[in-house]
């Protein structure tokens, strides 16, 4: 009689090549759920780089105005997050149309504050919502984070002529230009998510419009 089977030698091969094909699609596997994750984190980056964006230059955009330099506010300071890195912190009236606290009496005009805090190993960028503020009185109000796990925010100002890092409140006037940085902390990538846009507190005909770095201009704040 004659038998059929596979011998010792064709089982381990074929075991071996099995093996090979499991480990090489378990490590495909790997690297593929590895750069989708990395893609959700730069995308879910970018947008709240965005968002932080949009919010500056809209509370930039409602500047509560007034023809006495003593009822308007804006401060442009730097100041120290750790001992090897510094920030710009940024303080401004703006005029709000929604309320911040549905259940008190409120106006209609916030001082607002940006600046980065270091949580827990993590910087983020807060914003800071004062109702009904007074110079009599500290600072205080609705606090939130707007973007989690940023490297840097960065803010100048044009005074018709140059270029600052801060706007004191001797300066008793207001910078023609203000220019915002913002940049994502992410590892191992040369180029993390940002935004960069330059909001203009002089007004034309009314217009309010914000322009990023390369001159295009974003209408509708």
């Amino acid at each position: 009689m004659r038998r059929t089977g596979f011998t010792l030698v064709e089982v381990l091969v074929a075991s071996t090549i099995g093996v090979f094909i499991a480990l090489v699609a378990v490590g495909s596997l790997q690297t593929i759920t590895s750069s989708s994750e990395a893609v959700d984190r730069n995308i879910g980056a970018a947008a709240e780089v965005r968002f932080a964006a949009n919010m500056i230059a809209r509370d930039l955009a409602n500047f509560y105005r007034d023809d006495t330099a003593e009822n308007y506010r804006f401060i442009g300071t730097i100041e120290d997050l750790s001992q090897d890195q510094s920030t710009s912190y940024l303080v401004f009236y703006t005029v709000g149309r929604i309320k911040a606290r549905v259940d008190q009496a409120e106006g209609d005009v916030y001082e607002v504050a940006y600046f980065l805090s270091e949580q827990d190993d993590r910087t983020m960028l807060m914003r800071q919502l004062w109702p009904n503020p007074n110079k009599e009185f500290e600072p205080g109000g609705i606090l939130t984070v707007i973007a989690e796990d940023i490297e840097a925010f960065e803010v100048r100002y044009f005074d018709g002529e140059e270029w600052a890092e801060e706007w004191p409140e001797e300066m008793q006037s207001l910078p023609k230009l203000v220019a915002v940085n913002i940049i994502a902390k992410q590892a191992n990538r040369s180029n993390p998510p940002s935004e960069s846009m330059i909001v203009p507190l002089t007004r034309a005909n009314g217009d309010v419009t914000a322009l990023d770095t390369s001159g295009q201009v974003e209408s509708g704040l």
